[in-house]
């Protein structure tokens, strides 16, 4: 190779390892300073819960059931006086199983009630009537919807009494104001590197817990070494707006055992068993 044809090769090479390198540093920037490119460039987890919320939230169902499905909504003639909400098991109250519920959501009660004429003469009585959705949600989106409500009002608990007790204090610290109903995550949190608090459900908490040991540390720390040593990562940890709160010597050996059993039953999606008469 002539002396001009290697210097020109040289030449080259040094402008494409500049441009790759100029690249990556604005494909970095964009990642840190630009939500929206996060978004676009990142994998922003959902769960059929969230997505469940977000169809409630734009079908008008919490102008009915109340904030979240929280319930307190008045409803004059009822017998209760009042729409029912989500939480708390009240959906076994008035659907049997979850047949029932889509049949609710689908037509505005189950079968079984709509060719009752007392029920039908009852309903006469009420001011607010839970509307048909049939037609206007697909049967993905009745899923989600199902189960937002599931996660909402703990049709389904733990039969293990260690993962059941983990329920209980998950619920007394109020851990899923931040990661949501039943840990199904998405609740926003600005700053951080996704722009959502993660949940238990998905792959964000494959990514973010490897093992007993970090999910143990995150409790207690709220935070891990492997994320403290990582120069990105730590980061976004600092400039998040909510911080995972360190529990520390405020839980018992037994209660943190407890709350990482309940998370581990929320993973191996026990939750998802069938709920009243269809249970087994």
């Amino acid at each position: 190779m002539k002396p001009g044809s290697e210097h020109g090769v040289r030449r080259l090479r040094e402008f494409l390892v500049r441009r790759f390198w100029t690249l990556a540093f604005f494909f970095v920037l964009a990642i840190w300073v630009y939500p929206s490119a996060r978004r676009i460039i990142l994998d922003v987890e959902t769960t059929a819960a969230r997505r469940g919320y977000e169809i409630a939230l734009r079908s008008g169902c919490f102008t009915c059931h109340g904030p979240d499905g929280m319930g307190g909504v008045k409803n004059p003639g009822s017998e209760d006086e009042e729409v029912p909400g989500f939480a708390g098991g009240v959906p076994m109250m008035w659907a049997k199983n979850e047949q029932e519920l889509r049949e609710y959501i689908l037509d505005g009660a189950p079968a079984r009630k709509r060719s009752d004429p007392a029920y039908r003469e009852k309903t006469r009585q009420w001011l607010l009537v839970m509307p048909a959705y049939r037609g206007f949600l697909s049967d993905r989106e009745v899923d989600d919807l199902i189960a937002y409500i599931r996660a909402r009002s703990d049709l389904v608990l733990p039969s293990d009494p260690l993962a059941r007790e983990g329920h209980e204090l998950a619920v007394e610290f109020g851990c899923f104001h931040c990661h949501g109903p039943m840990g199904a995550g998405g609740v926003p949190n600005p700053g951080s590197f996704k722009g959502y608090i993660p949940g238990w459900w998905g792959n964000d908490f494959r990514d973010l817990v490897r093992n007993d040991d970090e999910l143990r540390q995150w409790i207690q720390e709220g935070n891990i070494d492997r994320l403290r040593r990582h120069p990105l990562a730590r980061r976004f940890i600092e400039r998040q707006r909510v911080y995972m709160p360190a529990y520390g010597d405020r839980l018992t050996p037994h209660q943190l055992n407890a709350l990482m059993a309940y998370i581990r039953w929320i993973r191996s999606t026990g939750w998802k068993q069938p709920f009243g008469d269809a249970a087994p």
